[in-house]
Parts: structure tokens; sequence; C-alpha cells
């Protein structure tokens, strides 16, 4: 049969007991969102919660009336409560059957049913809305035989328990996928920077051709003012009769072989990031400045603005001209590859916006870049190279600092097939979003 709410319980009643009596206090945060009826207390005088709170005793079903929480489903059948008393939140609704032929268990299934949740209308402001008054006493209430109750509640339990099995292993499932889209994506641009990701061609010009036009373009900017000859220095990465690296720095060499992470091909070269490319370190205006921030027309981009392999747009902070002017200096303009080197380290995006950065961020312009194909080569490798073997001296703890993010050791392919490592960059991740 059907009946309503208001008459086979009581709603929201009321305690008696003595004011040096304990109970249970249940505020809305000790009480759990799920189905199956689980809540904390804390231990109060009665006097101290008598008044200004909900009441409830042992056997009561309680439900959340304001918004999240009710569509969250907390809801409680009260027990083992001190001196079998309580009182919580007021925004509890509470239920006391009237008899003894409604299953209590049976009855914090209908709260929590989407027949009940789904069909309740609120009243409020958009953050706390509450179901609207006498939603809950006149909506109605399906009576089976006590019997059947008990049979729909084990039923039920039943039910969850393989609801429950197989949530536990969707999530396992969603979680291995998360980290399948991540691992793929790092054997991709593993295979890149030890060149097997596409095939070479010996048509290609070496990648030794390329280290010298990036030396001569250093020569070229020295010589109308835009470089200092000593950050013109170049060292030669080579591999010697042994089989073992070394860098000759004028005329010294130094076996390096240790710093090699891993071997590339022979048409390849190894550089450090700071001969192949002029590396620009952030700042951060005054933050007790506030006419540095006030009015702010100029992007300034932190770590938090930049996604993996992302394009900036805008950012979320700006700052002033007056930092700009006094602080700041020459602005870095769009198209230029960033890069983060502490704490999140590794991560790269492209401006689109001309634009500042903090210190933690590091500007990445190569001296000589024939269409953007060293950049966006950089773009992809560079999340990996920064992060290799953090035993090696390029890292420390979470951050690179100015001579190690010199010093990384760039493996170099020519320019040809940084052209095409970046095109199968590009197909193999769209596949993998796909």
């Amino acid at each position: 049969m059907w009946s309503r709410i208001s008459q086979i319980f009581i709603v929201n009643p009321k305690n008696d007991a003595p004011d040096n009596c304990l109970a249970a206090f249940i505020p809305m945060e000790l009480i759990d969102a799920n189905y199956l009826s689980s809540f904390k207390f804390k231990t109060r005088k009665w006097k101290e919660i008598k008044s200004g709170f909900t009441h409830f005793a042992n056997g009561d079903i309680a439900f959340a009336k304001i918004t999240p929480c009710f569509q969250n489903r907390k809801s409680m059948i009260l027990k083992d409560l001190p001196n079998g008393i309580g009182a919580g939140t007021t925004e509890l609704k509470v239920l006391r059957p009237l008899c003894n032929f409604i299953s209590k268990e049976y009855s914090l299934f209908f709260l929590e049913a989407p027949y009940f949740i789904e069909e309740a209308t609120f009243k409020g402001t958009a953050n706390q809305q509450r179901i609207i008054s006498g939603y809950l006493e006149e909506k109605l209430f399906p009576v089976p035989p006590y019997k059947e109750q008990e049979r729909i509640v084990s039923r039920i339990k039943d039910l969850f328990l393989y609801a429950n099995k197989y949530g536990e292993a969707q999530e396992r499932l969603d979680n291995i996928n998360r980290h399948l889209n991540i691992e793929l994506r790092k054997s991709i641009l593993q295979e890149a920077i030890q060149g097997k990701l596409v095939l070479q061609d010996p048509n290609d010009e070496p990648a030794s051709a390329l280290v010298e036009k990036i030396r001569a373009e250093k020569q070229r900017m020295i010589q109308i003012g835009l470089l200092k000859p000593k950050d013109a220095i170049t060292t030669v990465i080579y591999k010697g009769d042994d089989n073992r690296y070394y860098e000759k720095i004028g005329k010294s060499v130094v076996c390096i072989d240790e710093e090699i992470p891993f071997e590339i091909p022979t048409t390849w070269k190894w550089v450090r990031f700071g001969q192949l490319a002029n590396l620009r370190i952030g700042k951060t205006p005054a933050r007790g400045e506030s006419a540095y921030w006030s009015k702010g027309i100029y992007s300034w981009v932190s770590i938090s603005d930049m996604a993996d392999y992302g394009i900036i747009k805008d950012s979320k902070e700006k700052i002033s001209q007056k930092a700009k002017d006094t602080i700041m200096g020459q602005i870095i303009p769009a198209g230029t590859l960033i890069m983060s080197f502490k704490l999140t380290v590794g991560r790269t995006s492209i401006l689109e916006v001309d634009a500042y950065h903090n210190e933690a961020i590091v500007s990445v312009k190569p001296y000589y870049d024939y269409d953007n194909r060293l950049r966006d080569y950089l773009f992809y490798i560079l999340p990996v190279i920064s992060n290799l073997g953090d035993s090696k001296d390029a890292i420390k703890g979470k951050t690179l600092n100015s001579k190690s993010l010199y010093n990384l050791l760039i493996p170099l392919p020519s320019i040809q097939e940084q052209n095409r490592i970046i095109n199968m960059i590009m197909r193999l991740f769209d596949k993998i979003n796909a």
C-alpha cells in the first residue's frame, strides 16, 4: 500500500533528558555520503546541545536536507548513541517510526532512492538550497509487508556487494587507462629521443651541420652586439676511438661517458642545452608592491598557467606598466617555448601571446631554428630529457639550477629528421587522445 510519510513517522521528534546526561553530537562533516549509513559523533552534555540543534535517538532515520549533501545521500540510521540520544546539525530531517511494521533499513533505502532524491524541489540561494517544507511529509511511501521489506533489504545488500566490486574494478580500469595514456606518451618520446621513432634518411645532412649553423649564428650575434663572447663558447661532444664520449672545451678534453644516458644514431650529436638556445629565467615583481600588480596589462605566466604540451593564450595574473619598466625588461614574444624547471620540472608550453613569466620558468629561444622545427622538437622532448635519471647532476631534488639547466644534454638530430619526428609524435598523440 501507499502511505504519506507523516502518517507513519514522527518528523523531527524531540528528546527529553537530564541536563548532565551525556549525548551524541553529530555535525554534518561526520556523516558519510554513502548508501549504507555510517557516521561518527562527538560526546557532549545534553544541556549544551538540547537547544538550537536537531534532536534524534537510537532507531531514528536521518538525512541531510541541504544541497549538495541531500543529493550525495548523507543519511543514516542512528544507533549506539551515548544514553541513546543525541542532537546535530539543523540541516537534518529526522524520522521516528510510529509503528513496528516499518523496517528502518528499508526506510533508509527509500530516502536514498532516485524516486525520493530526484523528484525533490528546493528553495534558497544557489549555494544553500533546501528541500521545500512539506516535501518529506507529503511524499508517498510504498509500504510492502514487513517480511517483504526484509527481503528487499537483503537483496539490495547482496546487489551492493556486486556493485561495489564492479565499481572497484571500474576504478582500477579507469586508473589504468589514465596511466596508460601517460605511459604511452613517455614511450613514444623515449623512442623519439633515441632515434628509434622514425627511420634515418641517408640523404639528410648530419646534425653536425646544424651545430655549425648554430655556431655561425652565435658569431653573427656577437658581431651585431646581441650576444656576449662569453656566451658563445662552443664545446664539442664526440665519441673517441675507445668508444667513450668526450667533451672538448677550448684545449681541454674531459671524458663525460658517465653523463651520457643512452646511445643515439651516428648522424646525431649530443649538445648542451645552453649552447643550443638562449635560456632566459623569469622574475616575479614584489608582491608587496601593489603598483606592480594593480591595473595589470601584461600577461605574467606561472606554472599553474602551463598545461603539458599546451598553448598559453592568457595568464591568471597580469603585471602593470610600472613592473615592466622597472623590473621585467624586454617582453617575451609570442611563439616562444617555455619550460618549468622548479617543482614541476620539464613542463613545456608555447606562448601564443607576448608575456613575462616567473623565476620557476625558463624561456627557450634556439639560436638557429629553421621554420620552428627545433623549437617544436624541444617542446616535445624536454619533458623527458629534463627528468632523466634523478641521480644525474642535472637534477637537484625537484629543481634544476641554472648551471644544470645549461648543461642538460640534448640528443640532436638533423633538421629533416626533427621534422619527421615532430609529425610522427603529433600523429601518435592524436591517436592516443582519440
